[in-house]
């Protein structure tokens, strides 16, 4: 499992931010010492205020100043809160200083200074161009846990057992620690050094938490036998299949990522789960041969899905009599209801309702949905160029469809339901001009 891992607090910030001035608006918060303001929501029952350097599990939410949600951990990370070990503070009155201001059960809000945060917490050279300098960002933090190293250390052994004796395993751990239980037998080729693997894997903690599935990412992972790719126990488990296998890997901390854990997902002391599947096992010429096979192919398939595109694209203007020309970039611009107010101009922040849709009526995306609408910068490449062109047509108050070519959507590009060289469909409404 390759995974790029830093920061979690760093990862959730770099989202499209906008900003609130300090003013009155601070009304009801209280401040510390250090000029953090804060408002606690709820005291939970544990007395034990989290620490530097303990690790801690807590859901954060942010939003603008019209209450608008940027990111909500409990729909951005599957329902899992985010975990990291709570560092020193970078500046008085940073976001870490609030999270030590909690106990487990706690919820409170802190506002952060935008400038400090961006310039001394994830070090970047200036803040971004689209935050307001002296501005604050809102930060929602409910506190679930904050556990010391060595608390978490002395409570893996209690939650291997618990594993075990929940799931019925008598199975005795070989010498390594690694527990391997074989639910199903491979016939096939056996895993041996220099040959590659072709596998499913789900990993959880022994808590039950889910980390990765490639069964969720809809196609399995390769690895080449002998070289590291996830922790060393998982490497032991893998080498002992055959294809067409199943087993459950059951790998303490020792021989997983130990006291470090991995960034947000995996924390310290972490006995890892794994359910593997072993599909395929080839020599590495026999892997070469079938991927160069298959690139080919999807190359041939991209192409005649980019020949087909203009052809889907008249059929869905003359299956909705759409008679209007397109312009010089090839974007259709369809004006429903004219705007009143001021014009969407290259430079400005603007805010926009949308629902996104391919040509077959696929919706692969909505602000209304959701409850919030988007902001961006006009014109600054902050979205597809078919949306700075469409919305640059249009003035506050007004709705239109735009339809737009993959030459100024995604191109090539595969973005999840939107595949290579598709035509959008995007009813988008302007809201605000900044």
């Amino acid at each position: 499992m390759k995974k790029v891992l830093i920061n979690p607090v760093t990862v959730l910030v770099m989202v499209a931010l906008t900003s609130f001035a300090c003013s009155s608006k601070f009304s009801g918060f209280d401040k510390t010492d250090s000029g953090l303001f804060y408002k606690i929501y709820n005291v939970g029952e544990d007395t034990t205020k989290a620490k530097t350097g303990d690790f801690v599990s807590l859901d954060m939410k942010y939003v603008t100043e019209g209450d608008s949600v940027l990111f909500d951990s409990k729909t951005g990370m599957n329902g899992q809160p985010i975990r990291f070990k709570l560092p020193p503070s970078d500046f008085s009155g940073d976001l870490y200083e609030g999270i030590r201001m909690l106990t487990p059960g706690d919820s409170a809000e802190f506002l952060i200074n935008a400038d400090s945060l961006f310039t001394i917490t994830f070090k970047m050279p200036k803040r971004p161009e689209f935050i307001d300098s002296n501005s604050y960002l809102k930060f929602f933090v409910t506190l679930h846990a904050a556990e010391s190293l060595e608390g978490m250390k002395a409570k893996e052994k209690e939650l291997i057992n618990q594993y075990l004796e929940t799931n019925g395993i008598t199975a005795e751990p070989l010498e390594s620690g690694l527990y391997f239980i074989e639910s199903t037998p491979g016939s096939g080729i056996a895993v041996d050094s220099g040959y590659v693997v072709t596998f499913h894997f789900d990993l959880k903690l022994a808590d039950g938490s889910q980390v990765f599935s490639s069964y969720d990412r809809g196609e399995p992972m390769q690895l080449t036998y002998g070289k590291p790719f996830d922790t060393p126990g998982f490497d032991m488990g893998i080498g002992m299949m055959k294809k067409g296998g199943k087993a459950i890997f059951i790998v303490p901390s020792d021989i997983a990522f130990g006291s470090a854990g991995r960034g947000a997902i995996i924390p310290p002391y972490s006995t890892l789960i794994y359910d593997v599947e072993v599909i395929d096992v080839m020599t590495k010429s026999e892997s070469d041969k079938m991927n160069e096979t298959k690139k080919k192919q999807q190359e041939m398939e991209k192409t005649l899905v980019k020949s087909q595109e203009a052809g889907k694209r008249s059929a869905y203007l003359k299956e909705n009599n759409i008679t209007v020309k397109p312009t010089a970039s090839g974007l259709y611009y369809i004006e429903t209801v004219k705007g009143s107010g001021p014009k969407a101009e290259p430079g400005k922040k603007v805010k926009v309702h949308y629902t996104g849709k391919l040509l077959d009526g696929t919706k692969f995306d909505s602000s209304i949905d959701r409850g919030e609408p988007f902001s961006f910068t006009l014109g600054k490449g902050d979205v597809i160029k078919g949306w700075d062109e469409g919305i640059g047509l249009m003035n506050v108050g007004g709705k239109a469809t735009l339809i737009i070519p993959s030459s100024i959507a995604y191109s090539d590009r595969e973005m999840g339901v939107i595949k290579p060289y598709s035509t959008l469909v995007f009813d988008v409404e302007l809201l605000d001009v900044e």
